[in-house]
């Protein structure tokens, strides 16, 4: 007897969420996190939930003898009035104050945290405000809105880390809204976790497009992910969140 996993809503959505005036205005509340690269804390923007990094709300489905499956999760959607630009560019700034000597002049590492760039992390809060540029005055185009979606760092700009999801949508993020733990984002329309990383390997689980599954390690072909509970190997072909060849222990 197998199990699959079913939707039970909407509410552990994957993406951005509309945010009206009234609602902005609760998001301006300082609070204290852990820092992406460092583990320091600092005051930010607010984390209005919990930090969820599996992939779906559901339960046990008695399906007879076939695989598992997880059901896909909702799109994202644009703040109203946002997204009308693109973020600003670094060109556009002032020298950044922050930046570690020499690392300037090194576009494969980060001018703060010499760390590579780009390089994935993840969304550590329910609540993430990506503006068009590093600073609280700049507007703010998206929200994401899911705890443990992974994005991608494309620039560093004092504790502003430029960050783009799967479709290329983003803008500046507070560092302190991002986690170093890694997962990915299932990009085939339908998924095959297997007991092993051999494409001849049993399917345990399968999984489909925009399904969010945590790292668990791997190999320059493979990936072990951890959706709800359930484990198994994905083919980085069908993941978006990792690179070709990178290892992760």
């Amino acid at each position: 007897m197998v199990k699959s996993l079913s939707i039970l809503g909407l509410a552990a959505c994957l993406g951005m969420a509309l945010v009206s005036g009234s609602q902005m205005g609760a998001l301006w509340a300082q609070t204290v996190v852990m820092d992406e690269e460092t583990g320091g804390t600092s005051s930010q923007e607010p984390a209005l939930s919990e930090e969820d990094t599996g992939g779906l709300v559901g339960g046990p489905v008695d399906v007879g003898s076939a695989a598992p499956a997880v059901s896909p999760l909702p799109t994202a959607r644009p703040v109203p009035g946002g997204a009308a630009a693109e973020p600003l560019p670094l060109e556009t700034l002032p020298a950044d104050p922050l930046a570690l000597p020499g690392t300037q002049t090194d576009p494969g590492k980060g001018p703060v945290t010499n760390l590579p760039l780009p390089r994935y992390v993840t969304l550590k809060t329910g609540e993430g405000n990506a503006r068009r540029g590093p600073g609280l005055s700049n507007r703010i185009d998206w929200v994401f809105t899911r705890a443990g979606m992974p994005l991608r760092v494309t620039a560093e700009y004092e504790n502003w880390r430029r960050v783009e999801d799967t479709e290329g949508l983003g803008g500046w993020v507070h560092y302190s809204l991002l986690s170093g733990v890694r997962s990915v984002l299932i990009q085939a329309e339908m998924a095959e976790f297997r007991a092993a990383p051999d494409s001849e390997a049993e399917v345990v689980l399968r999984a489909e497009r925009n399904v969010i599954g945590r790292i668990l390690e791997c190999n320059p072909d493979w990936c072990r992910l951890s959706v709800e509970g359930e484990k198994g190997w994905v083919s980085k072909a069908a993941l978006w969140g990792v690179d070709p060849g990178e290892v992760i222990e």
